[in-house]
């Protein structure tokens, strides 16, 4: 169920883009529950002008043109410890898997009701559960 979005620099290599979307996949199935084949990955590609973050820095993290925004919906009801837990495996992962700074590694979610999700088909395949 959950909706992944990465947007990042065009000038990541495709072999890497496509090995940070299989990391976040692997991560949510690993400490969030996720099932199998629930992947839905919206990957945008955009020139360094078009990523905008603090030069400074924020809360006392840097970064760099090759920022990496990941923003997950999913449905409601994953703890702290899970989150924590998935923030934490996704960027120890992308960055053992890619060589890419863990702080260029930005991270939301977003949690929404079981009943915000259709599949196809103009069904709310979750209503049975509900």
């Amino acid at each position: 169920m959950p909706l992944v979005r990465i947007d990042l620099s065009d000038t990541i290599a495709p072999q890497t883009v496509q090995t940070i979307s299989d990391v976040i996949y692997d991560a949510m199935r690993e400490v969030a529950n996720v099932p199998e084949n629930d992947r839905y990955h919206i990957i945008t590609r955009h020139r360094r002008d078009e990523l905008v973050y603090p030069a400074a820095g924020y809360m006392g993290v840097t970064y760099t043109p090759d920022i990496i925004f990941i923003q997950v919906t999913w449905s409601r009801g994953r703890t702290v410890d899970v989150k924590k837990a998935f923030y934490r495996l996704v960027a120890e992962n992308i960055h053992q898997k890619t060589g890419l700074r863990k702080e260029d590694i930005w991270i939301n979610l977003v949690s929404v009701e079981r009943e915000d999700w259709s599949f196809g088909n103009g069904i709310m395949q979750y209503a049975d559960s509900l």
